[in-house]
């Protein structure tokens, strides 16, 4: 399917590794040019690489954090004013409800509620302007269902959906559309290292531990990023200009809901 974006200019964050890569990967094989971020130089030039020979569209790379305003000041500079959106970054630690403090909090908030609005402050208006524009925010499964270890996660992420919801409609008359995709488990190095943390403290084999996990997903798998990234891209398209303020669960039916 021509996605209709080919020519198109996007951001995607922390899209070194990843979900966030095989979004990037995804967007380039449509056409569209990029800027990458992520904090690790080395990983970030060996994705941009790979994707200018694969698909030879224009990639510009930024090492920085996305989350410090010097780091996003940084990104936004080289990318200018795009197109498309992905805003992403990694989640806050897990732990339990009393460790938690206000610090801990804000640095969750500032992480995955925080940056993306600001993000989104700075590239929507001119979406608007320009009368067509895409946001995609990677969030997670733990909106529709609570993980209790993820709670930092869960309330960050959670309030930038409700921040979402409200936005996303107030933009669409201007032919902006902004979503929200929300991963499960997916063949990441972020699984593979829980998988080995596990394998570490209780000293059974990885192969045992994902069979056991594997087992309570429907679909008997993980995720992959490859698909993931096709349906960010389906996401940024040409088509999909009806699909307004919604969150998208890609966790191969994990979470038994109705709706």
């Amino acid at each position: 399917m021509d996605l209709g974006i080919r020519g198109k200019r996007a951001l995607v964050c922390a899209s070194s590794k990843g979900l966030g890569r095989g979004c990037a990967l995804a967007l380039a094989e449509a056409g569209v040019d990029l800027v990458l971020n992520a904090r690790g130089a080395e990983a970030l030039e060996a994705t941009a690489t790979e994707i200018r020979d694969r698909f030879g569209v224009s990639v510009e790379a930024v090492a920085a954090d996305i989350v410090s305003e010097a780091g996003r000041a940084q990104v936004l500079e080289v990318a200018g004013q795009v197109d498309i959106l992905v805003t992403n970054a990694g989640g806050p630690p897990p732990g339990m409800w009393t460790d938690w403090n206000r610090e801990d909090f804000i640095a969750a908030l500032d992480a995955n509620m925080l940056t993306p609005i600001a993000l989104m402050k700075a590239q929507v208006p001119g979406m608007m302007e320009r009368g067509w524009g895409r946001v995609v925010n990677i969030t997670s499964q733990s909106v529709k269902a609570p993980i209790p270890q993820l709670g930092l996660s869960n309330a960050a992420r959670t309030g930038l959906t409700g921040y979402v919801a409200g936005t996303a409609r107030q933009v669409a008359g201007q032919g902006v559309t902004i979503n929200n995709l929300l991963p499960g488990a997916h063949e990441t190095d972020r699984i593979r290292s829980f998988e080995a943390n596990l394998h570490q403290k209780s000293g059974r084999p990885v192969e045992e531990i994902r069979k056991e996990r594997t087992a309570t997903i429907p679909s008997g798998r993980y995720g992959t990023a490859e698909e993931f990234g096709q349906t960010c891209a389906f996401l940024c398209s040409q088509h999909a200009g009806y699909i307004v303020g919604q969150n998208i669960l890609l966790d191969g039916g994990g979470i038994n809901a109705t709706i």
